[in-house]
């Protein structure tokens, strides 16, 4: 399954490159600092242009569980929204991947945004175990599109690998 559908909107799942998506926004997994380093943050500098890490820059940071949104550069994107999930380990990190995904959506819908996609944040260098990212990710999506008043009508899942991409939509499966 691919797809699933909560009233008028859509939490869809496709294998690809976030930063060719032309959403209204794509999610960077973000460190805490803002600092754009490896993984998908490094490719959205890569792609993105300077102007993403200096606005990041004026930010100055966000905690564990916050999001901030940026203009996106040269991507197709309009805005990156910085979601910072947590590193294995350090404690409570359920909780805190779900406020990253919550805040984003939050972010996003304080935009007006109609569409977002995200990666499969925290499970690159932080370690989080995969499946339990996409069960939780994907219940705070749908729950979010359940309850809140949210101009978002299209939230995408955009996996790297086909492996991330199985995992996902197992979970997706797996929800009522």
């Amino acid at each position: 399954m691919d797809q699933k559908r909560i009233g008028t909107k859509v939490i869809r799942l496709i294998r690809g490159d976030i930063t060719e998506m032309d959403t209204d926004a794509i999610v960077n997994a973000a460190n805490a600092q803002l600092v754009l380093g490896g993984g998908v943050a490094g490719a959205i500098r890569t792609k993105g242009g300077p102007s993403i890490q200096e606005e990041c820059n004026r930010i100055g940071g966000t905690h564990v569980g916050g999001a901030v949104i940026t203009g996106a550069g040269n991507l197709k994107a309009r805005y990156v929204i910085h979601a910072v999930g947590p590193r294995m380990g350090e404690g409570d990190e359920d909780r805190k991947l779900e406020n990253a995904t919550r805040n984003s959506l939050l972010r996003a819908t304080e935009k007006g945004l109609k569409s977002v996609a995200f990666p499969a944040i925290s499970t690159g260098i932080f370690g989080f175990p995969k499946d339990r990212c996409a069960r939780i990710m994907l219940n705070t999506v749908a729950d979010f599109l359940k309850r809140e008043e949210t101009t978002l009508e299209d939230v995408v899942f955009c996996l790297w690998s086909e492996e991330d991409l199985q995992v996902f939509q197992k979970a997706l499966e797996e929800m009522e």
